[in-house]
């Protein structure tokens, strides 16, 4: 009877990791099928019927890279009299007198930008985002992140889409990668956020489905803000909220490809961990607050609300891992007799890679040099699967939450440095669950081979090597830090 349940848990688990390969089965042929369509042609407008366009950038505590995206966003080519610049400063160190210094030199040229700084900060990045809104005079609101580095005919390609489309609510521009190259970390995450911003988004927008806001390097219109019921901080996804909030309301999106901006990857294990983690929650929570009226609206179609649903509960592949390796040693030890069907669905979890490798053959010329770098990235996704899962947890049960920046050091390419930066990460305590998982992972490797069970040997390798990489490259990126800056005697800061 035991060893029955074990292989009905084991069949259960693979069923619902191969409905997320599906989907993105899904994905990839809508995107086969998309792909050659044309975005829409860029409007026309008369210069005197520009609208006033309100550049908002949310920061706290971004030293190093504020006065770059102040420099970035103040050479937009827009009518200076119809380009307001919000600094929404929400910093306790330095990045305040940097960014009212650099705003000030700005203002000598003409440029109209102001710091709005808020001592006592609330509702974290949607607060910010909330305030600034209602002092800004712009009809469309542009959002840029601390790091990013838009290029000036961003608004020209992007603001008069809204002109011919009366129920266009927002434009998402695609990100690009100031420090693909860095590292091996960095090179990993370019192969996750290319296969979404080339494959994810093109399937989804012109298939009709319902696309996220990535928070950054977009335009909203301000009608379509106000009418599905402003920047929320209920959830720490803000983005994905607003976005399904808005399309929930009859507007509409736009995917642009063509239209790009530039940002900062984080080199650390550790802060792409803590990012991934506030994406979770946020996922769960958005999942938890709308999961009903999109089954309630009969605005959608059922094809839309089933892509819709597994777009927000994506982050759930995270605890079916976990929950697959952990079913892999009593798997081993009891060698249950599995239907001919676990094997086609164990198959289907090979579909995933083509998504990245998509991605790269898409966007680059050397993706093949490119795509090596995925065995990082899938060591990457099976090290954070133990933070994620506790990060869905906390997403479902609770609302809201603190908002965890991620540090930017100005890494551009090769360059830079981020041991001398005063931001530090801190090991956390998922470094502990972290060790019993990788200590497990080993215990069933030696299992496997013990007993001859090779079936299982790949999948709890992956296992153990990724939960040892984040574990040691967390410790000695934390280690690195500490040194350095105990040598220097600089103060180090969350």
């Amino acid at each position: 009877m035991t060893t029955d349940i074990f292989g009905y848990l084991y069949t259960a688990t693979l069923t619902g990791l191969a409905v997320y390969a599906a989907h993105i089965v899904v994905l990839v042929t809508l995107y086969l099928w998309r792909r050659r369509e044309a975005p829409p042609p860029l409007p026309e407008i008369l210069a005197a019927e520009l609208p006033v366009v309100t550049v908002q950038v949310p920061l706290r505590n971004e030293r190093y890279v504020v006065q770059r995206v102040l420099r970035s966003v103040a050479a937009l080519d827009w009518p200076r009299e119809k380009l307001e610049i919000q600094v929404l400063d929400d910093s306790d160190d330095a990045t305040t007198s940097l960014a009212q210094q650099e705003a000030a030199r700005l203002r000598a040229q003409g440029v109209d930008i102001r710091v709005l700084h808020r001592a006592r900060p609330q509702g974290y990045k949607a607060g910010a985002l909330a305030a600034g809104l209602q002092q800004a005079r712009g009809e469309f609101l542009a959002l840029f992140d601390a790091d990013f580095r838009p290029p000036p005919d961003f608004l020209r390609r992007t603001v008069p889409y809204f002109a011919a489309a009366p129920r266009l609510g927002m434009v998402q521009a695609r990100w690009e990668h100031i420090n693909a190259d860095y590292s091996a970390v960095t090179r990993a995450q370019a192969l996750l956020l290319d296969a979404h911003f080339t494959i994810e988004h093109i399937a989804r927008n012109r298939s009709g489905l319902l696309m996220n806001f990535n928070g950054t390097a977009g335009i909203w219109r301000r009608q379509a803000i106000e009418d599905s019921g402003g920047w929320q901080s209920d959830t720490v996804a803000e983005d994905l909220d607003l976005s399904y909030r808005a399309q929930l309301h009859g507007w509409r999106a736009l995917y642009l490809p063509h239209v790009t901006a530039a940002a900062e990857l984080p080199p650390l294990v550790a802060a792409f961990k803590q990012q991934q983690y506030r994406w979770a929650k946020g996922a769960a929570q958005v999942f938890r607050k709308l999961a009903g009226p999109l089954l309630r609206t009969k605005q959608l179609s059922p094809f839309q609300k089933i892509m819709a649903l597994l777009h927000l509960s994506g982050y759930c592949t995270q605890p079916l891992f976990l929950l697959l390796l952990l079913l892999t040693l009593p798997m081993i030890l009891y060698n249950p007799q599995l239907p001919t069907l676990a094997a086609i669905l164990g198959a289907s979890l090979t579909i995933p890679p083509a998504l990245y490798l998509l991605g790269q053959w898409e966007l680059h010329r050397d993706w093949p040099r490119r795509i090596l770098a995925y065995p990082v990235l899938m060591l990457l996704g099976v090290g954070v699967a133990w933070s994620n899962t506790l990060a869905l947890l906390d997403g479902f049960a609770h609302w809201g939450g603190t908002f965890a920046r991620t540090p930017k050091f100005r890494l551009e390419t090769r360059r830079g440095e981020w041991k001398h930066a005063a931001y530090r990460l801190s090991v956390d305590h998922t470094i502990l669950g972290e060790s019993l998982i990788a200590l497990y992972a080993l215990v069933a490797v030696w299992q496997s081979l013990n007993r001859q069970q090779g079936n299982f040997l790949p999948l709890i390798l992956i296992y153990a090597c990724g939960e040892l990489l984040m574990i040691g490259s967390t410790l000695f990126q934390a280690w690195t830090v500490w040194e350095h800056r105990a040598r220097a005697g600089v103060k180090i800061r969350q």
